[in-house]
């Protein structure tokens, strides 16, 4: 995480916020050298498409993990 500080984010801010947006690194920005800000991506609160694709576990066979009694009594 780069640290700047906020004299040389004001020189370049339109410079450093394209770099920010292109790497995805953040940046802290810097007062008398003590942290102010905390510069972050942005990040799309909406769900992507097949994101979540990889966290559903598909299971074959439903039944079996219950048992064929315990499978009868929860219908």
């Amino acid at each position: 995480m780069e640290t700047l500080a906020i004299t040389e984010f004001k020189a370049h801010a339109l410079q450093i916020l394209g770099r920010i947006a292109k790497t995805k690194e953040s940046v802290v920005i810097t007062k008398r050298g003590k942290p102010l800000v905390e510069v972050i991506p942005f990040t799309s609160s909406k769900p992507i498409p097949g994101k979540l694709s990889e966290a559903l576990v598909f299971e074959e066979d439903i039944v079996s993990p219950l048992g064929e009694e315990m499978w009868s009594v929860c219908k």
